[in-house]
């Protein structure tokens, strides 16, 4: 009788494991590779704020080693009337720094608290030059979205697409 509890009860058990769905993995290893930008998204007083506008561009390696590089901005950038970037109109500098952020540096994943960690060296926003930035996150197959702090002050929803 004992024989046959046991058995059963170990059968269960593999049963049930085996046909629970299961958490992909959530490492620093999952997220190596080359991301594009799709969208961020703030929201400040209920209206949605789409921060580097309706059609951004941008991209987001991590490398194996730890490092990353980081670049969105505007689709809609203006050309420089000068076509030098070291002449340049007050306006236009000030359209093109609204308009863009990159940052690189090392990073970690924090799979316990489920938290994207970058180290960032250096920075177009300088403020955050040596700067440790922690953002939750979730990683859905090919898809990772995070909330970055946002240059301007105001949180932003990023969603990412794995190139392929």
């Amino acid at each position: 009788m004992n024989r046959l509890l046991v058995s059963t009860t170990a059968a269960s058990v593999i049963v049930s494991v085996t046909a629970a769905p299961r958490a992909a993995a959530q490492s620093a290893k999952d997220l190596v590779g080359t991301w594009t930008l799709v969208s961020a998204v703030a929201v400040q007083d209920g209206a949605r704020i789409e921060t580097f506008g309706t059609n951004p561009t941008g991209t987001l390696m991590f490398g194996s080693n730890g490092r990353y590089a980081l670049i969105f901005l505007r689709n809609d950038l203006p050309a420089l009337a000068s076509n030098n970037r070291t002449v340049s109109t007050p306006e236009e500098n000030r359209v093109i720094a609204q308009g863009i952020i990159a940052h690189f540096g090392n990073y970690r994943v924090d799979e316990a608290d489920r938290l994207l960690v970058f180290y960032i060296e250096k920075s177009t926003f300088p403020s955050w030059d040596g700067a440790e930035q922690r953002r939750a996150y979730a990683l859905s197959g090919d898809e990772l979205t995070y909330t970055s702090p946002g240059s301007t002050g105001i949180a932003a929803k990023v969603t990412l697409q794995r190139l392929k």
